[in-house]
């Protein structure tokens, strides 16, 4: 079983990674689509250049491919990345990081099909806290690079997820209805380390801009 793995540098598509080597897929590749639309529908946009530090550290091949974001047509670039992909590197499953997202989910594995390859989703419907406590469990080191709901400020950039931050977002999940796991893309993510990694990573500087009334992003540089 050789599986590529749709890969952001977030929480969700690493663990997700972390999760298939554990069933026993061979990971073959990473691939990444680095989006030109900061609101794509499918993609994690922030400090994307730096999965390229993750894919050193954890020795893994990566494969990158661009698009410009614009809804459903940047599905055709995903197909695009992914065949490469199966040619290349003669994966035979896709691994993605979806929890809840339907729309994501049934894109992806419409693209499987096309391929006629296995579409792996290891952390579907698992429990939004619970998921986040197994990220702290299995030594996940996961930083905030983005907020996108409110109440949410830059404060919450760079914050660790630990376990003061699962109570404090358990809170907000109970008061504003907000995805525990941010998947409503109320936050995302970058992993600093975890059991993939041969070294963690160090942030080497960032610059953080507001996009909105509460919306704000950082962007990292790894050394």
């Amino acid at each position: 079983m050789k599986a590529g793995i749709l890969f952001s540098g977030g929480k969700d598509s690493t663990y997700a990674a972390y999760l298939a080597k554990r069933e026993g897929y061979e990971i073959a590749c990473l691939i990444s689509i680095f989006s030109k639309n900061k609101e794509s529908y499918m993609f994690h946009t922030p400090s994307i250049s730096e999965v390229k530090k993750q894919a050193k550290v954890m020795n893994i091949p990566l494969l990158t491919d661009k698009t410009k974001g614009e809804k459903e047509l940047e599905l055709k670039d995903l197909e695009r990345a992914v065949s490469k992909a199966k040619k290349k590197y003669k994966i035979d499953t896709l691994v993605t990081g979806a929890l809840h997202s339907v729309y994501q989910a049934e894109r992806i594995q419409k693209i499987c099909d096309n391929l006629n390859i296995k579409c792996f989703n290891p952390l579907w419907h698992k429990d939004e806290i619970g998921y986040l406590k197994e990220l702290v469990k299995n030594n996940f080191k996961i930083i905030i690079v983005g907020v996108f709901a409110y109440p949410l400020n830059q404060s919450w950039l760079g914050r660790e997820i630990n376990n003061q931050f699962i109570d404090e977002v358990q809170q907000l999940k109970n008061k504003y209805k907000i995805h525990g796991a941010g998947e409503g893309g109320e936050f995302e993510t970058f992993v600093l380390n975890c059991p993939l990694f041969k070294k963690e990573l160090k942030i080497k500087k960032f610059k953080d801009s507001k996009e909105g009334e509460n919306a704000w992003r950082r962007e990292l540089k790894i050394r």
